[in-house]
Order: C-alpha cells, then structure tokens, then sequence
C-alpha cells in the first residue's frame, strides 16, 4: 500500500487578495512561507520517502520547504496542476458569483481523469511507499473524490497547508 500525503500549497499573494489562480505560478506571501515551515516542522519525523510538486511555482516552493527536514529533492508533474479556469484566471473571486461560466474552463471530467492519472502515477512510481504530494485545493479536491468515489462537493475544501492522508 502506497501512502499519500496530499498538501496544500501555502497561501500565495493572489489567495490573501481572492484572485482566481488557476495554472499561473503564483508566489506564496509570508503567511504561506510560515504555514509551509510550521507543516514541515509537524511533518519532520513521518517516514516519507518522495516528495512530488505540482509543475506550478507555489506548489513546488511549498514542497521544497516540507521537504528539507527530510533532505529530499522535490519531483514535479504536470498532473497536479490546478483547474485551468480558463478566462477567469486573474478575476477577483467575489465578482463571479452568479456569473455564467465561460466554454475555456477545464471540464470536470477532465480533471477527475487527471486526478485518476495521478493517483495512478503515485502507486505505479512510488508502491509501498510514502508520499508527499502538494497540489492545489480543487485539484486535490478531486484527487480525493477519485479516491473515495464520491461527488466534489461532498470533499472538504482544504485550507492552505492542510494535509490529508490517503491510502492508495
């Protein structure tokens, strides 16, 4: 059995001012560096054997720091991306409420078959071990419903930093 520890990245500049993020690279803030430190600090004396970033900067920043306890280097994969949002990326989040969602935001069900791409790619790449991902919070919202076989508004919004362990 593979076990996952799924993370959040840590608060970005665009998160602390609700700009949609999407698949820029965005640049954690203080705060996220903070969260990041406080995590790896919580995390240093787990057995995890891989560390592994989403190809985006705020992910693979958050996962160097939670690795260096544990002096491993940090794999990235595209597979963790988040959600293209597609022409609401940069948009002030409170302002799309209620608004019709544009055709260029990535398909549901294309992310969940990313999601089960990747999960894939954790037990394929890593069996029997642990597994540090950071990913994104819809992203890993969809790694999880994969994973439970459950819809995506039945999965817990993650906060920045959060972890949540799964058992592949």
């Amino acid at each position: 059995m593979t076990t996952l520890y799924l993370v959040r990245h840590g608060e970005t500049l665009d998160n602390a001012r609700h700009i949609m993020q999407g698949q820029v690279q965005g640049e954690l803030n203080e705060v996220g560096i903070q969260q990041a430190e406080q995590l790896a600090l919580q995390l240093k004396d787990e057995p995890i054997d891989a560390f592994v970033a989403s190809d985006l900067k705020r992910s693979i920043d958050t996962c160097r720091i939670l690795a260096v306890p544990h002096g491993k280097e940090v794999s990235t994969t595209p597979l963790l991306r988040e959600r293209d949002w597609g022409s609401f990326t940069g948009r002030y989040i409170p302002d799309l409420q209620g608004v019709e969602w544009p055709d260029d935001v990535e398909p549901l069900d294309v992310l969940q078959a990313r999601a089960r791409r990747f999960l894939a790619y954790i037990k394929e790449t890593y069996p029997n071990q642990h597994v540090l991902a950071v990913g994104h919070g819809i992203v890993n919202k969809a790694i999880q419903a994969v994973h439970l076989d459950k819809a995506m508004k039945e999965v817990e919004r993650m906060t920045n930093c959060e972890v949540r362990i799964l058992n592949l």
